[in-house]
């Protein structure tokens, strides 16, 4: 009996030192999961930062476009006053979806620009309500 108890003991003494010297692999774990949530954490504040910069840019585009309306109606040309025939709207949208720009539709629809800025812009509002 006193022969199993000394071996017990010389083994808890022998594992008690074993686990000092032993590497810590918790620690090691626990420092790279911390290191990995900084990278992610970072990431993650570059991003919110890119999307405020897209959205304030978005936010001034929206803005100029909205100062770039009342400028032009402020400016109307007799033209623009009279209602605009039908078929001429479908013909200036027509070449604007083929592509053609707006000296070029100005040229083959006897309009002038601002007429066809505002018939091309009345189509876009047009078409963003009927969706």
């Amino acid at each position: 009996m006193e022969t199993i108890f000394i071996i017990l003991l010389a083994g808890a003494i022998l594992l008690l030192i074993y686990s000092f010297f032993k590497r810590d692999n918790v620690k090691k774990i626990q420092e790279d999961l911390e290191e990995l949530t900084l990278t992610h954490m970072q990431d993650i504040y570059q991003l919110k930062r890119k999307i405020k910069i897209l959205e304030e840019e978005l936010l001034i585009q929206e803005d100029t476009a909205g100062r770039l309306k009342p400028l032009i109606a402020g400016k109307e040309s007799p033209m623009r006053q009279q209602p605009i025939n039908e078929i001429l709207k479908a013909q200036v949208l027509s070449l604007y979806q083929q592509g053609l720009s707006l000296e070029q539709i100005t040229k083959q629809s006897t309009l002038s620009m601002e007429a066809v800025r505002s018939v091309i812009e009345e189509s876009h509002t047009r078409g963003l309500h009927d969706e």
